[in-house]
């Protein structure tokens, strides 16, 4: 018998929602198809890394829980995962996935994650946000508030996909490409002096590269 490759009934529902919300939007959706589980699985290394100290983790930009899915069975004891997603239909489908965790052990919080009021900081901040969508004031925005939101020697992970630089230069406008090229000089100033690393996932739609940032202090590798 051949190996059954037809995907569960609940992730094909969560692929068309994300098509379906990608239509509305592809700007702040940024994509076509949820994280695959190669993407996700690279950006769980940091939560994997700090096991089994409990830890507050923080995932941005869910969309329909492809990354949320992966996060949670490798939250160490005791850890708690808060889930921010602006998009009201994804994350009232973030809470479906949260009912069945143990209380107080994730919260799903409706916001865009520059205006997430908490006094929390985070051990890991995993971000599903589509950066290059946006425009370099925004990128500012977040990335200065991600760093806010880090303890000393916390990790940010997130990821861009490769090859968008070129197929914009091929098809976009001039206002298009000036624009990516200034959000990409934003996030090189957050950047610049900090401990970071990359790696490749090519088993993703489209293929991405995965990053991860350390600050300074005494969680630092």
């Amino acid at each position: 018998m051949s190996e059954q490759t037809t995907p569960p009934p609940r992730l094909r529902a969560d692929g068309w929602a994300f098509l379906r919300e990608a239509v509305r939007d592809l700007r702040t959706t940024g994509a076509v198809a949820p994280s695959s589980r190669a993407l996700a699985q690279a950006l769980a290394a940091p939560v994997r890394a700090r096991a089994p100290h409990p830890i507050d983790v923080l995932e941005a930009g869910a969309g329909t829980g492809a990354v949320t899915r992966v996060l949670l069975p490798q939250l160490p004891r005791g850890a708690r995962l808060d889930v921010v997603e602006a998009n009201p239909r994804f994350a009232a489908r973030l809470r479906e996935l949260a009912a069945g965790c143990p209380a107080n052990r994730v919260t799903v919080h409706q916001a865009y994650v520059e205006e997430l009021a908490t006094d929390r900081r985070y051990d890991v901040i995993v971000s599903g946000l589509p950066l290059t969508n946006f425009t370099p004031a925004q990128v500012d925005r977040i990335m200065a508030r991600y760093l806010e939101l880090l303890h000393p020697g916390g990790t940010l992970t997130w990821f861009a996909y490769l090859g968008t630089r070129r197929a914009r230069a091929l098809v976009a406008t001039r206002a298009e490409v000036h624009r990516h090229a200034a959000v990409e000089r934003a996030l090189a100033v957050h950047l610049r002096g900090r401990a970071t690393e990359s790696r490749t996932v090519l088993a993703n739609l489209p293929p991405a590269r995965v990053w991860q940032l350390h600050t300074e202090g005494p969680g630092t590798a």
